[in-house]
């Protein structure tokens, strides 16, 4: 890996890791805008100040969108999340793995 991949890995991460950005993220996965209300709710647990600065982030590194319905993904955005779309099947394996050794 280069440098150039290594710095470019290190501001997405950067980004992601940001409280509730990958939330807002996965919950625009199904590819239905939605408002700023409907969005907050769907990540659950956001105060609207926190929201907006993801948001804005998150538009900022072309992620997400505004349009006339709500806010949305960007082709980058839903390429993303895509490739995000082996976590569940991840999670799920890790959390049984961790609770077998919990016991």
């Amino acid at each position: 890996m280069t440098s150039k991949d290594n710095i470019a890995i290190g501001q997405l991460l950067s980004l992601l890791e940001s409280r509730y950005a990958i939330r807002v993220l996965w919950a625009l996965k199904d590819g239905h805008p939605q408002t700023f209300r409907i969005l907050q709710d769907s990540v659950g647990n956001i105060t609207p100040n926190t929201l907006n600065t993801r948001i804005k982030a998150l538009r900022e590194a072309g992620l997400l969108d505004h349009g006339a319905d709500g806010y949305l993904l960007t082709a980058a955005g839903s390429d993303l999340v895509k490739r995000l779309g082996d976590l569940p099947a991840f999670a799920t394996r890790w959390a049984t793995i961790k609770s077998k050794k919990s016991i």
